[in-house]
């Protein structure tokens, strides 16, 4: 019997819950442009409140820079009053000059911290998912950017004492197509911003011109994209950092669960297992570790 692939339903819950972007109790300020990944993260965090019991409000920011952008935002608002989210927009004026893009967004956020504040929010949510964390990547490598500079969009991204509300990605595990596949099994209605299509921007041919070649000769490019920003973000001081995605995934499994028969393999004849006792992981030797699980 073939599986059937994991909804975004799925996947952003489990986002949520392995990362911990927010808990039960918590209020969530949820980004909405109108365009098609920020109404369906409304969507899948409005029916995600009977699972998790986090709260949600919903902000809209006109850059105001296109006039069409006010029609998109009504659109977001009226979808949000269907799913009873209390929804807010900010219209922004900003100066003409060069680096357009960059002080929009800067903006943006600015903007979004001071709502999510306002609300008493614990966490800001974005639309980012695995193919815009994989574009950036790129982008960043074709900027020379180093390891430092290759450690992108985080399922959560921590701003310190200066702004304590935290940017979280439940999307961050899902694609493109998963969410157009959820869009339109539930009817999710969007706009398009045109200016995602001008080829004047790198980022458009990135993604129209550079990752369909990619996926040509790897087609599971996006993913390992993804994977090698994982193991940057984790940090030189993390010790799962370096790790095979697989075997890190395994070590947080069991220790969520703890299972202290359990073990998992790294690799120089050492392995991890969970310890009752000092309620963490220990690593030792496979024989020391197979030794301590049967006892």
């Amino acid at each position: 019997m073939r599986s059937h692939p994991p909804t975004l339903l799925t996947l952003a819950r489990a986002a949520i819950t392995h990362e911990r972007l927010f808990v039960s109790g918590d209020t969530v300020l949820v980004a909405v442009s109108g365009g098609p990944d920020s109404m369906a993260l409304l969507h899948v965090l409005a029916l995600l409140r009977t699972k998790i019991g986090h709260a949600l409000v919903a902000h809209g920011v006109d850059h105001g820079l296109r006039a069409e952008a006010a029609r998109e935002i009504d659109l977001a608002e009226r979808f949000a009053q269907t799913l009873g989210v209390p929804f807010d927009r900010t219209r922004l004026k900003l100066a003409p000059g060069g680096n357009l893009q960059a002080r929009a967004r800067a903006a943006r956020y600015q903007v979004l911290r001071a709502a999510a504040k306002k609300v008493g929010a614990r966490a800001i949510a974005t639309a980012h998912h695995a193919d815009d964390r994989a574009e950036t990547v790129l982008l960043r490598l074709l900027r020379g950017a180093g390891p430092a500079g290759l450690a992108v969009l985080p399922a959560r991204e921590d701003d310190g004492p200066t702004a304590p509300v935290p940017l979280v990605r439940p999307f961050l595990r899902a694609t493109r197509a998963d969410i157009e596949a959820h869009a339109a099994r539930h009817e999710v209605p969007s706009t398009t911003d045109p200016s995602n299509r001008d080829p004047r921007f790198l980022r458009t041919r990135v993604r129209q011109e550079l990752i369909p070649l990619l996926v040509t000769m790897s087609p599971h490019i996006v993913t390992h994209l993804c994977a090698l920003a994982d193991q940057l973000c984790a940090g030189a001081d993390d010790p799962l950092a370096g790790l095979p995605r697989a075997t890190r995934d395994a070590l947080v499994k069991i220790a969520r669960e703890r299972r202290e028969k359990a073990q998992v393999a790294l690799g120089r004849g050492l392995a991890a297992r969970f310890d009752r006792t000092n309620v963490n992981l220990v690593v030792e030797s496979r024989s020391e570790s197979r030794a301590s699980s049967r006892k």
